[in-house]
C-alpha cells in the first residue's frame, strides 16, 4: 500500500483532481458537441457547474481553518457534482453525445459526491481551527 502524502495544498486533495481533469473532458469533448439551442441553458449550466466543484474545493482550502467555513464549500462543491451529473445525464439520454464518455463521468461526479461528503464528515469531527495557536491553543493575534 501507498503511504499518504502530506496534504499541504488544495492540489494534493485527490478529489479535487479528479473534478479538475472531469471539468477538462466536459470542457473539451462535451460542450463543443451541444447545439446551438442548448446555449443559454444546458451548456451553459453544465460548463458552470463542472468547472465549480474543483473550484470550490480551492476555494474553500483557503478557510480550512474555518470550520464552518470551510464546510459550506464543500457542501456548495458536493451540490455542484450532483447538479453536472444531471446535467451529464440530459446530454446522453437527450442528445446521445458521448455517451460511454458522459457514463464515466458521471461515475467520476458521483464518487466525488460521495468522497466529498466523507470529508465533510470528518472534519464535523474536528474543532473549531485557529490559523494561529500557541503551544497552550491560545489564539495569537
Amino acid at each position: 500500500m501507498e503511504a499518504k502524502k502530506p496534504i499541504r495544498s488544495f492540489k494534493d486533495l485527490e478529489v479535487y483532481r479528479n473534478l479538475y481533469k472531469s471539468s477538462i473532458l466536459v470542457m473539451t469533448k462535451i460542450i463543443p458537441q451541444l447545439p446551438r439551442s442548448e446555449e443559454f441553458d444546458l451548456k451553459n449550466q453544465l460548463s458552470r457547474s463542472c468547472k465549480a466543484a474543483a473550484r470550490l474545493i480551492a476555494e474553500g482550502y483557503a478557510k480550512k481553518h474555518q470550520k464552518k467555513g470551510f464546510q459550506k464549500y464543500i457542501d456548495d462543491s458536493m451540490a455542484e457534482c450532483n447538479e453536472t451529473i444531471v446535467s451529464l445525464e440530459h446530454v446522453k439520454d437527450i442528445y446521445n453525445i458521448e455517451p460511454n464518455l458522459c457514463e464515466e463521468l458521471v461515475k467520476v461526479y458521483d464518487i466525488s459526491a460521495r468522497q466529498l461528503f466523507k470529508l465533510a464528515e470528518a472534519w464535523d469531527k474536528f474543532k473549531f481551527r485557529s490559523r494561529h495557536t500557541t503551544p497552550d491553543n491560545s489564539n495569537n493575534t
